[in-house]
């Protein structure tokens, strides 16, 4: 966690910080009663069915993700989660951690923003899933851009 914080901080990225304890779902997110609680990104780790690609999708807590619509939407491949294993090699985080801020660990992993998220606060975990921070998605956006991650806002 502090890796990342002290990338974001030293790349200009502001952030608010709420340690809490550890969840592992939406439902447990809701229950902390944080502020700006309907900004918290729902992350999946994907990947297409060649093992070629692997997709960080961020969206808004409540929604569903149509794998075959998502599929449509990025031009890719059909798609399906990633194991645990390539969750771990290719972000160095574990289930239940999983934060569109592990896309900055890998630049081959192309981030998938929910565009609800965009002009203002995404909330994700610091690859560790007992704190969330509240930060600009678009300067998430932009740092993932520049550290040579493909960006796609659906």
């Amino acid at each position: 966690m502090d890796k990342i914080c002290d990338f974001l901080r030293e790349n200009g990225v502001e952030y608010e910080k709420y340690e809490h304890t550890a969840v592992f779902t939406m439902e447990e997110m809701y229950r902390l009663g944080l502020p700006n609680e309907d900004r918290v990104a729902k992350n999946l780790f994907l990947r297409d069915d060649k093992k070629r690609a692997y997709y960080l999708v961020s969206v808004r807590g409540d929604r569903t993700v149509n794998l075959k619509e998502l599929r449509s939407k990025l031009g890719s491949r059909p798609l399906s989660f990633a194991s645990e294993e390539e969750l771990n090699a290719l972000l160095s985080v574990g289930k239940g951690a999983v934060t569109p801020l592990a896309a900055l660990t890998n630049p081959n992993v192309i981030l998938v923003l929910d565009g609800f998220f965009m002009g203002g606060l995404i909330g994700a975990h610091p690859m560790r899933n007992t704190a969330t921070l509240f930060l600009s998605a678009d300067k998430l956006a932009e740092l993932a851009q520049k550290n040579g991650n493909t960006v796609f806002v659906i």
